[in-house]
């Protein structure tokens, strides 16, 4: 099968032919339709790769430390080596896929051939053709959903589990900063929840983009862009200011927390998102004794391996929001309308196309926010919704077709 990979050391992105994986117990095998590229998380992980050595390290500090641990533990030589050999292995990309469950696993039973699901997990929903992925990594799409838009639901629940901590209540005026994939959808759940929203992002179609989702206005984060959201602010709120700021942008750039701190009324909730600088400006948080929250990925459930491996559920009493009771909610809000995903929809391109697609995000030479891979449909794999089983002919003085037993297998594994 094909799958999207990328040597960490070189940089070099390939289409690579891979073995399918195995249906492993407490999962399903996955066969793409649509899967997600993100323009952030991703393309960040591309550029980051074709870096010098000495790049690398500044860009990923937590990995140096992990080093220098690995040489504390192992030695030098030791522990150099495995770094050189981590490096120069292909490192399968994507996490957000849409497709069609082939193969069900003990423990998955509740999923069926043939059904329509989401996937999300770096490790698992990748740009390829199948895909083994664990339980609490999938949910059933609603009828009626387009698998295009269904294929953004990975991404839909980091914004959802940021706009749960935020905590925002209706009547709540809330400043998105950074209007990238994961800033528009922010956008359009707030709206959604009858939260007034302000945005402030770098490029003006952007801006356009998520005032036409519901935002009251969008501006860039320069002084005269930051006076004219401070005068929209005052409007809105009554002088107040902003009651929740959610920072969705990236980079090394500090500005994103001192605009927070500038716009935010007293006693203000600032969730960060996305992964940025946050050198936080002392006086200014101190002053109006802002709350700093962070938002960890697709919410309760992301790094638990007894969670995503084992499938061991958080009861709803205790944990209403789990990472995959978000990925649900987020695909029952398009199925109602409340979420308008195909703004997002920018253009999508064949598998094969990976490499060159890649080189033109990252090159800034395609314009738009939502982006996603097409697989083909199998023509030679049966369906579970139509397959019809081949009855042999009566053999003479024995069975006929009026008689005969007619046993169908689904998904029979070894019995076949």
């Amino acid at each position: 099968m094909k799958q999207v990979a990328q040597n960490y050391k070189s940089g070099e992105l390939a289409v690579l032919d891979v073995p399918a994986p195995a249906c492993r117990p407490g999962g399903v095998l996955v066969r793409s339709l649509f899967s997600l590229i993100s323009t952030g998380t991703e393309v960040m992980k591309v550029t980051e790769a074709n870096l010098s050595l000495l790049g690398k390290a500044r860009s990923r500090p937590d990995q140096v430390r992990k080093l220098m641990d690995s040489v504390a533990q192992q030695g030098v030589r030791s522990a150099y080596q495995k770094a050189m050999n981590q490096l120069d292995s292909y490192t399968p990309l994507g996490y957000s896929l849409c497709g069609v469950v082939t193969e069900v696993g003990r423990g998955a039973e509740e999923l069926k051939i043939g059904q329509l699901v989401a996937c999300a997990g770096n490790e698992f929903a990748l740009h390829a053709e199948v895909n083994w992925v664990p339980l609490n990594l999938c949910a059933a799409v609603p009828e009626g959903v387009d698998p295009k838009l269904a294929a953004f639901a990975t991404v839909g629940a980091i914004a959802m589990h940021g706009v749960r901590r935020a905590e925002t209540q209706l009547g709540d005026t809330a400043l998105v900063v950074g209007l990238g994939l994961v800033g528009q959808i922010v956008v359009q759940l707030l709206v959604a929840a009858g939260v007034q929203v302000v945005g402030l992002d770098v490029m003006p179609e952007r801006c356009r983009l998520a005032e036409k989702a519901g935002a009251a206005i969008c501006d860039a984060p320069d002084e005269a862009g930051l006076d004219r959201i401070e005068r929209a602010l005052a409007d809105l709120t009554g002088g107040l200011g902003a009651d929740q700021i959610l920072l969705v942008a990236g980079g090394n750039s500090n500005g994103p927390v001192e605009a927070a701190a500038r716009l935010a009324r007293d006693r203000a909730r600032v969730v960060d998102i996305g992964k940025l600088k946050l050198d936080l400006p002392w006086n200014a948080y101190y002053d109006k004794e802002l709350d700093v929250r962070f938002s960890r990925s697709y919410g309760p459930g992301r790094y638990d391996e007894l969670y995503e491996l084992e499938g061991i559920d958080y009861p709803a009493g205790y944990v209403r929001w789990t990472e995959r009771r978000n990925i649900q909610c987020f695909l029952d809000l398009v199925a109602r309308g409340s979420l308008n995903i195909d703004l997002l929809v920018s253009e999508s391109f064949d598998l094969s196309e990976a490499t060159g697609v890649y080189e033109r995000l990252s090159g800034g030479k395609l314009s738009g926010i939502g982006f996603l891979f097409e697989y083909p449909e199998a023509d030679d794999e049966p369906s579970a919704m139509s397959w019809t089983p081949q009855v042999p002919p009566a053999r003479s003085g024995s069975l006929n077709r009026s008689n005969m037993v007619r046993l169908g297998f689904i998904g029979a594994g070894n019995y076949a």
